[in-house]
């Protein structure tokens, strides 16, 4: 069977920069690129830069930058959706350890105009011990802040010749870490202030959130795949119907990035906080509060807990009357964003094991859930049942009983000693509710100090220990 190739000659302008060949930015913002390259005439081309050098590796050039996405879920409606798609936009992929003054050339271009970039969440790094000579640094900010002053003497600092930073990694603000990375270099490097006065004036750097499931090269499912494309992709890559990326920046962007009219689920926004939280909350705070439950009652992957007659509802119901009443956005688009999210958990194409989520379990309640447990409480004078029944529940899982735990190894060692004292009859179980409430490391405070919520939670690890999950959540 033949390999895909590029048919036509690469013919766009040079206008993004991407730092990252892996799946995520391949199935998602080339993706989008292409489709605005076909929608609105944005006629962007894209030069993949790979961070950290790896020859053993084929570069996407063997294909003429050429590559399939596979994009499947449930679409609005709940019907299942397959589609492929060759993207064409990339014209070619760098190796830095390799091909570095090719990399350094393209500060030249005078079409470039965007770096997007997801070297994972450690990537946005600094030290002191990169060099502006090195060829490459070690770090993607100092390569970053090497190209942005190469292209900075080029232009003679004109500030036309900016560039605008859209960095995908999963951080907070990443848009403002990346700036203060580049600016630490800049500082190291004694690179002047005029420099300086460019990046500040001249480049943007938006903090971005992406969401969207990128399960990469399908394996096992080739053999079918090469069949109905007629050709083999050793770079096909296939995700989730969902998309969303959401862009806080100057409304000038829009224009630039020709999103009027383009159906793209791009948001561009002046403050990312609000679609943080939605995420965080409903998509992230489900996920926590499904896991512990699910395990509990025998279940394994994410598709099969939704679809359970009783886990399934018990995740409707926290959804809409725990979490989103807790969270300080506008009802009808927190339930717009639920209804997708719930589709995204049914998703027939991705088998997503409990078991893979429940890592690191109570850092995760911590940031996603409880924030919502004690606003809940505050606006109400109530306590969320369910949001303690997801607390209880992941209590009962740490016991280690039932799924091998990866967590900090400090709440494994309270919990092996814990449970151990129940069980050996040291400890009454409002003994180990009032103990672990008291964690101030993990909580940031002592929640002892909310009303009824040790007692509440004795008693619902009780019925779990005496009932079982099922029943417990079967009451309503």
């Amino acid at each position: 069977m033949q390999t895909l190739q590029r048919e036509k000659p690469f013919n766009r302008p040079i206008r993004f920069l991407q730092f990252g060949e892996g799946n995520f930015l391949r199935a998602f913002v080339d993706w989008q690129i292409d489709l605005l390259n076909e929608r609105t005439g944005l006629d962007a081309g894209v030069v993949v830069v790979r961070p950290r050098g790896n020859p053993s590796l084929p570069l996407l050039d063997v294909q003429g930058g050429v590559f399939t996405t596979l994009i499947r879920g449930l679409d609005e409606s709940g019907k299942p959706v397959k589609t492929y798609r060759k993207i064409e936009c990339v014209e070619r992929e760098i190796d830095l350890g390799e091909h570095y003054a090719q990399y350094l050339a393209l500060a030249a271009n005078p079409d470039l105009r965007f770096v997007v970039s997801n070297t994972t969440e450690a990537g946005i790094a600094t030290n002191d011990t990169d060099r502006l000579e090195d060829s490459p640094p070690a770090t993607f900010p100092a390569k970053l802040t090497r190209f942005l002053h190469e292209r900075f003497k080029h232009f003679g600092g004109a500030a036309d010749k900016g560039l605008v930073l859209l960095p995908c990694e999963l951080i907070d603000y990443n848009g403002d870490a990346l700036r203060a990375a580049v600016l630490h270099f800049a500082r190291l490097w004694q690179l002047g202030e005029r420099f300086e006065a460019w990046l500040g004036g001249a480049c943007t750097f938006c903090s971005t959130l992406v969401d969207r499931i990128v399960t990469g090269y399908p394996q096992a499912e080739m053999a079918q795949i090469d069949e109905e494309l007629g050709y083999h992709d050793q770079f096909l890559v296939t995700a989730e119907y969902f998309y969303l990326f959401v862009i806080q920046g100057p409304q000038w962007l829009a224009k630039e990035l020709k999103l009027d009219g383009a159906g793209l689920n791009i948001r561009l926004v002046d403050d990312i906080t609000p679609y943080k939280q939605r995420k965080v909350g409903v998509l992230n705070g489900g996920h926590t509060v499904l896991v512990p439950v699910a395990l509990l009652a025998g279940l394994h992957e994410v598709g099969e807990a939704v679809a359970d007659p009783v886990v399934g509802p018990f995740l409707l119901d926290v959804l809409n009357e725990e979490i989103i009443p807790a969270l300080p956005l506008e009802r009808a688009e927190l339930d717009s964003f639920a209804a997708d999210v719930l589709r995204r958990f049914r998703n027939p194409y991705i088998h997503h094991r409990l078991e893979s989520i429940a890592l690191n379990s109570w850092s995760k309640y911590a940031a996603r859930v409880l924030p919502q447990l004690l606003q809940y409480q505050r606006s109400t004078g109530k306590l969320p049942q369910r949001l303690l029944i997801a607390l209880a529940a992941t209590m009962v899982l740490y016991r280690g009983k039932l799924i091998k735990l990866s967590d900090d190894p400090a709440w494994l060692a309270w919990f092996e000693a814990g449970w151990g004292k129940v069980d050996a009859g040291q400890w009454t179980l409002p003994q180990l509710a009032t103990e672990w409430l008291g964690n101030v490391a993990l909580w940031g405070q002592d929640l002892n100090g909310v009303a009824g919520l040790s007692d509440a939670l004795a008693g619902i690890l009780g019925t779990i220990e005496t009932q079982g999950i099922a029943a417990l959540i079967s009451q309503g």
